[in-house]
């Protein structure tokens, strides 16, 4: 594997994960009674658990991104 596809891989993976971290946000913010009611069902959360669960995942899933994903390709690009 060259530089060149390991570079493209984590472009797009960077992108795509991005769109997925926006789309949870998304959907947090506009759709979340629905989504804090479904989970209600499953595993009886309080509001404030709910909140608090999803805003660290988010946190969480957003500095994944960078470690794993933004900086290595990042790197790749600097060198070449």
């Amino acid at each position: 594997m060259t530089l060149e596809i390991l570079r493209d891989v984590l472009g797009w993976c960077t992108l795509i994960n991005i769109a997925l971290m926006l789309w949870w946000v998304l959907v947090i913010l506009f759709a979340r009674d629905f989504v804090y009611r479904m989970h209600y069902k499953w595993f009886k959360l309080s509001d404030e658990s709910f909140d608090r669960i999803h805003y660290s995942g988010m946190a969480f899933y957003k500095i994944l991104i960078f470690v794993f994903n933004l900086v290595p390709y990042l790197a790749l690009r600097i060198i070449g």
